[in-house]
């Protein structure tokens, strides 16, 4: 990778679902990261993305706005926030859901540059 890159706002990779939308900011593939995923989740309001993991990475969740509540398997779900933070463990289920009435916006940031996702 080059010493640093910008991805402009409108650069960032979308990915809709029935869900909401996935933006993708840095990645291997991307070939703007050599050790990290980041992106944003936005979640529409009433819903869920599926029950999921990631066998190769960490995944740390903070809530920029919106209200979710965030499953993890063996532990059911807690209500989270604007400002709150979740760091989830490779190999765990978790899912999100929001349960307020706009969209939530959650920042997303994976351990690795090639997260893998099972389930998703």
């Amino acid at each position: 990778m080059e010493k640093f890159v910008i991805t402009e706002s409108d650069k960032a990779e979308q990915v809709d679902f029935d869900w909401g939308r996935l933006y993708w900011y840095a990645s291997g593939p991307q070939g703007n990261s050599d050790h990290m995923t980041v992106g944003k989740c936005v979640l529409s309001p009433g819903q869920e993305n599926p029950k999921h993991y990631h066998p190769n990475c960490e995944e740390v969740l903070h809530v920029i706005s919106g209200k979710i509540e965030h499953f993890v398997d063996g532990d059911g779900w807690t209500a989270m926030g604007p400002s709150d933070t979740i760091t989830i463990a490779r190999d765990v289920w978790h899912q999100a859901r929001n349960v307020g009435d706009v969209e939530a916006h959650l920042l997303i940031c994976f351990s690795s540059k090639d997260r893998q996702t099972v389930g998703e």
